[in-house]
């Protein structure tokens, strides 16, 4: 085995919208109300007969392979871990939100309480203790998988080659 890459997968097919995730996540890290490290936006579309199809989509920070928010810190307050993970030395923060503005996925937040900006580690202390993720842990449904991609026994391997996606939930004919 190589060097360890931690990643989520997300199976928008088995997420239902409980919000279990993110009740854990602000659970976890004392987020501040109206604030969130991750979210489940309802997504509408429609199928190739014309049929709505409604599907939920839990995000958080992607913990990019080049990440811009890193590119963007003037103090190197972000950083990238080599197993992948994108954390901020709150040491180093200074709140200036040049991060903010270059993540793509609006993934972080300034802190009202504190001032300095916080987003999604992956429960990297979790991690390193050898647990999952808070919001993984939760997901009744197995909707978040978390895991080191070059791991071919990590349950994130085996779902991300599992067999070909079940179809989406659709409305009802009237």
């Amino acid at each position: 085995m190589g060097t360890i890459k931690y990643v989520m997968l997300v199976d928008t097919e088995r997420c239902v919208k409980c919000d279990a995730c993110v009740t854990a996540c602000r659970a976890e890290w004392n987020t501040p109300l109206g604030y969130s490290r991750n979210w489940v936006r309802e997504v509408e579309g429609s199928d190739a007969n014309g049929m709505p199809v409604l599907s939920f989509l839990s995000g958080r920070c992607n913990h990019c392979d080049m990440p811009p928010c890193v590119a963007s810190c003037p103090t190197g307050a972000s950083y990238k871990r080599e197993d992948g993970m994108v954390l901020i030395d709150r040491e180093l923060c200074t709140g200036c939100e040049f991060c903010l503005d270059a993540c793509p996925y609006d993934a972080r937040y300034k802190d009202p309480l504190d001032g300095m900006i916080s987003k999604c580690t992956f429960c990297q202390p979790r991690v390193d203790a050898g647990r999952q993720p808070a919001c993984v842990e939760v997901c009744f449904n197995r909707a978040l998988t978390f895991g080191d991609v070059n791991d071919p026994s990590s349950q994130w391997v085996k779902r991300s080659v599992r067999a070909p996606p079940r179809r989406s939930w659709r409305c009802p004919r009237p």
